[in-house]
């Protein structure tokens, strides 16, 4: 519910102009001032300056910088230009020895700041010249990432190389279309929401009671509050005004209208506002034409803001919900919360409910005016970014165990392609594999079996001699093993010189008569020709047969080799350690990263909406010098790092200043400092507190981001649409006082203020203009228009003049209506502007002569007055200009009630 009304002027407050008001002026309600609620808006006013293919230095200056150009890429864009048949391409710009290529070739490599040319030098340079070059170096750079993709064996180094000199060119190249397209100047006008309870109204009818005679019934009311918890923070804290959540209700005025001005920004297709300014309305013009421009711009706001409190008072409305249930009682009684009887005989009666509401008093005051500078920045939020992606890397990281090493891998043999150990003296042989694998998943694992056992059995009773003699010699091999190979060696005699005999039973010994035999390791075979006792395990026998045989000396040698399965065991146990090790260090590794991914979310999600907002308002202004400076921020150099490395100090933890081996007086040291001028100008010069950001999706972002983008999370909606913007307009505030300084800087490149740019600028007329129509308008705590009808003065003295005054060099005595209220030292507003003429200006009161003569310093303009239409004098008030001034009506907890109501009179 809006109700406009309007509070009469006091006489010496009321201009012509102003009287009568288009409603009668409401009865005195009691105003609570010391509950006063406050919102700060702005209205933003975008300029459409006239294009000029000159100015802009800073912008250019950047653009190239940000294209981060490699040597020699000059001359391949020159002479690509040459060959193309674009009629952009301007031949005598790129000439051998024009002046373009020379200045685009300084920035070749990584050279010094201190040695490239200044921004003024692009000030001449035409924004087309600069397109053309852009698209080349992109085309150039694209015929680069080709070439490389098809090379024979590419390279990841040399593929990520030229992707990411692609990315920058076009990034560099999109954010010079979006600021070349953008209109770069407009003001906006500071505005302020002061919201004060007015008194208590009856509402609309809630709930009827009939009586019939002598009827009795009983009443229960119970009435509750729902809150959206969801929008109440987020207002609470964005604001910064209030230091505890919940300390005022959510249907308060002031709470619904913050909350329904976040609402609306959190689901806004184009982006959201952020920055010093929470409530922003807009208003478009072209040219500079400033009166028209400021009316249309108040009736924006106006509109606006009246929207905006009409939505927060139905928001307000809907939150606040009442129930009535009433019991009729027939021949008992029953005790509830209000018993109602009608105590008449003959006449029925009712009982009228009424909701309770309370007036709040509306006011919309405009206090200031600013120059504004539009940027297009990209990824607003990279740095932030890169937490999102450790992340994102750490995530990557979990998953189920797998054991990449296969049984049949696990050999003791050695490898060629496993590493070489360190060079010692005398030289470490090279491992086996399977020690390899054990170190490198840090495992303790049994050693394989002995790849050959030497077994030399005896025999199990002496040596028979004679005849026809027998004897058995007992193998007994290890688990595990088996045999190889017997080998026999000895000497054997005849015990009566006659011809002896002597076999091995199960081999192919020869049973031969022979006198005297010698067996020096004698492979034993069996019948099929394989190896004796090949592949026997445990214990073995070895007969021998002896006919007249005297043996001097006899032995027997087994060699053992492991058996298959026992190898296939000793795999096994190996491969078992392996996994067991690999398992526990994976589940370590794994918990390590699950606690450095709660400590990384608990770091990025559990802040506090301040402090989101504080780093936000951080990073743009970071973006901004980066943007200003040319693509580059003014951190420590390399070289200097360096130093500081050599000499040891500490520069991860941002204490290195605080060492006494920090030595400011060298030359290093310098190459910080050489944007001191810059950075100290952009922080005096622009309004950080008035900043304001729009944000844009995803899109606007090199499409390869896309995916990362869409899936960025976090609780704070501001801070996720902050994380997923794809660029950022932001419009900067220039600084009472600084509007031609600034102007010279963004379009020129110098920092000087002169009193006449050294390139002729229609921005820097412009500037001139804002700034003097805001100390015309807005001198101190800016004053209003009193000369026109639709707007007036809060807290503020006027009067008016019938009589023609001035131009004046010197002192003037002004006669005025009333005098009464002026101090001498005050600054008066003198005379109006209108749609037709401007002869509005600001001088000091010098002195009160009396009751209708003011003493002015000096009059730069004539003033005509007449009785009919005298010009008005106006001290501004504190509050600034009142354009607007409405009632809004919110529920409250109280309920009226009333005895059969006229119903002609209910609402």
């Amino acid at each position: 519910m809006t109700d406009v009304v309007s509070t009469p002027a006091t006489p010496a407050q009321r201009s012509p102009q102003d009287a009568p008001f288009p409603f009668p002026p409401p009865s005195a309600p009691p105003l609570l001032d010391h509950a006063t609620r406050q919102i700060d808006k702005a209205t933003l006013v975008p300029l459409s300056a006239p294009p000029s293919s000159t100015g802009s230095a800073i912008a250019k200056a950047g653009f190239v910088r940000r294209l981060a150009l490699q040597p020699g890429e000059v001359a391949a864009v020159h002479a690509h230009l040459d060959r193309s048949a674009d009629p952009a391409a301007d031949a005598a710009t790129w000439e051998p020895g024009a002046t373009v290529p020379a200045l685009l070739a300084a920035f070749e490599g990584q050279p010094l700041a201190s040695v490239l040319p200044a921004p003024a030098e692009f000030a001449a340079v035409p924004v087309e010249t600069l397109r053309t070059f852009g698209q080349a170096v992109v085309d150039l750079r694209g015929r680069r990432l080709a070439e490389a993709a098809a090379a024979p064996e590419p390279s990841d180094t040399a593929l990520g190389s030229a992707q990411q000199s692609l990315h920058t060119a076009v990034l560099a190249l999109r954010t010079l279309d979006a600021n070349a397209a953008a209109p770069r100047l407009g003001w906006m006008n500071l505005e302020r929401l002061e919201m004060a309870p007015n008194g208590i109204e009856r509402g609309e009818l809630i709930a009827t009671i009939p009586l019939a005679p002598l009827e009795e019934t009983a009443v229960t009311q119970k009435e509750w509050s729902v809150q959206s918890k969801e929008f109440s923070s987020i207002v609470t804290d964005s604001l910064e005004n209030y230091s505890e959540t919940g300390v005022t209700d959510n249907t308060e005025l002031s709470q619904s209208t913050t909350s329904q001005q976040q609402h609306s920004n959190q689901f806004n297709i184009t982006g959201t506002v952020s920055g010093g300014i929470p409530i922003i309305s807009g208003s478009v013009t072209s040219g500079f034409t400033g009166q028209g421009a400021d009316s249309q711009s108040a009736t924006d706001s106006r509109k606006h803001a009246t929207t905006l409190t009409q939505k927060a008072s139905t928001r307000a409305k809907q939150e606040h919900k009442v129930t009535i249930t009433t019991t009729s009682v027939t021949g008992s009684s029953q005790t509830t919360t209000r018993t109602l009887k009608n105590p008449s005989p003959t006449d029925a009666m009712r009982i009228d409910y009424f909701s309770m509401m309370r007036r709040w008093r509306v006011r919309l005051y405009r206090y200031g005016l600013r120059l504004t500078y539009d940027l297009v920045l990209p990824e607003p939020s990279a740095s932030m970014r890169k937490a999102y992606i450790d992340l994102q890397a750490l995530k990557d990281q979990l998953g189920p165990f797998v054991f990449p090493v296969p049984h049949d891998d696990i050999t003791d043999e050695v490898r060629d392609e496993d590493p070489e150990p360190p060079v010692t003296h005398p030289p470490t042989p090279k491992e086996p594999h399977f020690q390899v694998l054990a170190d490198r998943y840090n495992a303790q694992v049994p050693q394989p079996p002995a790849k050959v056992k030497t077994l030399r059995p005896t025999l199990d009773q002496p040596v028979p001699q004679g005849v026809r003699a027998s004897a058995k010699v007992t193998v007994t091999l290890d688990p595990g093993y088996e045999i190889q190979s017997v080998t026999l060696t000895g000497r054997m005699t005849s015990t009566t010189g006659h011809l002896g005999q002597f076999t091995v039973e199960g081999s192919t010994v020869p049973f031969d008569p022979w006198a005297d035999k010698t067996f020096t390791d004698e492979l034993l075979l069996a019948p099929g020709g394989t190896n004796f006792l090949a592949g026997a395990t445990g214990t073995q026998p070895i007969l021998m047969t002896f006919d007249d045989v005297s043996t001097e000396s006899l032995e027997f040698t087994v060699v053992c080799v492991p058996t298959a399965d026992a190898m296939a065991q000793w795999r096994s146990d190996v491969w078992n350690a392996l996994y067991s090790a690999a398992q526990t260090d994976y589940y370590a590794q794994q918990q390590d990263i699950a606690g450095r991914i709660a400590a990384l979310e608990d770091e990025l999600d559990n802040v506090d909406t301040l402090t989101l907002r504080r780093e936000e308002n951080d990073e743009i202004m970071k973006c901004v010098l980066r943007y200003l400076l040319g693509g580059s921020f003014p951190t420590v150099p390399a070289p200097v790092t360096a130093k500081f490395a050599a000499d040891k100090v500490d520069t991860g933890h941002g204490a290195a200043f605080d060492t006494q081996d920090i030595q400011p007086g060298t030359q290093l040291w310098t190459l910080v400092t050489q944007y001191e001028d810059i950075v100290r100008f952009v922080n005096e010069a622009i309004e950080w507190e008035n900043v304001v950001t729009f944000l844009y999706s995803y899109f606007w972002d090199l499409p390869d981001s896309w995916p990362f983008i869409r899936r960025l999370k976090h609780p704070d909606a501001n801070r996720q649409a902050f994380l997923r913007a794809g660029s950022a307009r932001v419009v900067l505030t220039v600084r009472k006082g600084w509007e031609t300084r600034w102007v010279n800087f963004v379009e020129n490149g110098t920092i000087d203020d002169p009193s006449q740019p050294g390139t002729p600028s229609p921005n820097f007329t412009i500037a001139q203009e804002i700034a003097a129509y805001d100390d015309r308008n807005y001198p101190g705590i800016p004053p209003a228009n009193p000369g026109r009808s639709a707007v007036r003065l809060e807290d503020a003295l006027f009067t008016s003049c019938a009589d023609r005054v001035g131009p004046s060099d010197g002192p003037v005595v002004i006669p005025v209506a009333s005098s009464e209220g002026f101090q001498p030292g005050s600054r008066v507003v003198i005379d109006s502007v209108t749609d037709t003429a401007n002869d509005q200006e600001a001088q000091l009161i010098t002195a009160v002569p009396d009751d209708t003569h003011l003493e002015v310093a000096r009059l730069d303009k004539a003033h005509n007055g007449t009785a009919a239409a005298p010009f008005p004098l106006t001290v501004p008030g504190e509050k600034g200009e009142l354009i607007a001034e409405w009632n809004e009506y919110t529920p409250t907890s109280g309920t009226d009630i009333q005895v059969t109501s006229n119903l002609s009179t209910i609402a």
